[in-house]
């Protein structure tokens, strides 16, 4: 797997084996980004995904709880925002490239997620300071590690 800068446009893409894009799986992709009104993270993550190329429809509300709960995010998964695309449940700060290379791969609907709020994740690059974090894959019945940063 490859990221690349497109045009210089700030747009990226993830390449994988056989050189297919997944720019177009991005492409009139909407994140529904479910996020209190007071986080200052939670939106730049959604200017990282903006950057990516994906369109961001931002819902602030006081309680997440009930917007986790209704799409069957576990206590030990949760972070600060609730995001969906294309079905996918997207729990905290998970990268863009990762989001792009589920979206690509189509099947079945799963969820990522980026338990807790590991500096150096996107939304969370302040004063240069980063931690080893894992994405992790999730559906009601399984769970495993996507990617790790």
């Amino acid at each position: 797997m490859k990221l690349m800068q497109i045009a210089g446009a700030g747009v990226f893409a993830v390449m994988i084996a056989g050189g297919a894009s997944t720019a177009s799986a991005q492409q009139n992709k909407v994140v529904e980004l479910y996020k209190s009104p007071y986080c200052g993270c939670c939106g730049a993550w959604g200017d990282h995904m903006k950057a990516a190329g994906f369109e961001i429809k931002e819902h602030n509300i006081e309680d997440l709880n009930p917007i986790k709960a209704k799409y069957g995010v576990a206590d030990d998964l949760q972070s600060c925002h609730t995001a969906i695309i294309d079905g996918h449940v997207i729990e905290g700060h998970v990268p863009a490239q990762d989001i792009a290379k589920l979206l690509a791969e189509g099947g079945e609907k799963s969820g990522l997620a980026v338990p807790g709020m590991p500096a150096g994740s996107p939304g969370m690059e302040q004063g240069g300071m980063s931690e080893p974090y894992q994405v992790i894959r999730f559906s009601k019945t399984e769970r495993s590690v996507f990617a790790q940063h």
